[in-house]
């Protein structure tokens, strides 16, 4: 797209120091051309914004939903919240096997493959140990109230993979102690036991 400027508005100055004049005039137009060209590139970005290996950057920062192509195949996890608009997975983010989602000005870190470990703190996702043996169990809010599963959460849980159309957050629909995984108000999701 060009930018609406033209040097018309730019005339000859009719005194002796006019060339000085003439010299400012154009540095003026020109830095204002330049800035109605750039205005497009320096834009907020959505969509995929930086990728390094496993980590990968999905933003929807028009408030629009977006795909961030990337292979899912061995699940996808959020790791980081950059935006102030919430993160919900299956409200706000998710994935397919085109790869993840955001929507609504949703903007985060995500890092590709829940049976690895947690990629390491710092610029690079450090060195990834193969994948560890995890035991998955499911747990219902089907009527919508508060449900108890039973299990060992010693090592911690994790939720892999939303199935209800409901939110699962953390803290809010799910969360565990140590009897076990608790859902709430129509939350069915997997989650994972000694990550």
């Amino acid at each position: 797209m060009g930018c609406p400027f033209t040097n018309a508005g730019i005339r000859s100055p009719r005194n002796p120091g006019g060339l000085m004049n003439q010299h400012k005039g154009f540095v003026f137009a020109a830095v204002l051309a330049f800035l109605c060209c750039l205005s497009p590139a320096v834009r907020a970005q959505s969509g995929t914004t930086y990728q390094n290996g496993r980590r990968l950057t999905c933003a929807s920062d028009d408030g629009r939903r977006h795909l961030c192509p990337a292979n899912t195949s061995q699940g996808v996890r959020m790791v980081n919240q950059r935006s102030g608009s919430p993160c919900i997975q299956g409200s706000t983010w998710g994935f397919n096997r085109h790869g993840v989602w955001v929507d609504r000005g949703c903007r985060a870190d995500f890092f590709l493959g829940v049976w690895g470990p947690y990629p390491a703190p710092g610029p690079g996702p450090g060195p990834m140990p193969g994948p560890r043996p995890e035991a998955v169990i499911t747990c219902s809010s089907n009527n919508g109230g508060r449900n108890w599963c039973p299990a060992n959460t010693r090592g911690g849980v994790r939720l892999v993979r939303q199935r209800s159309g409901s939110p699962c957050i953390e803290g809010s629909t799910w969360g565990f102690n140590h009897h076990g995984v608790w859902v709430d108000r129509g939350c069915r999701a997997d989650f994972a036991l000694g990550y």
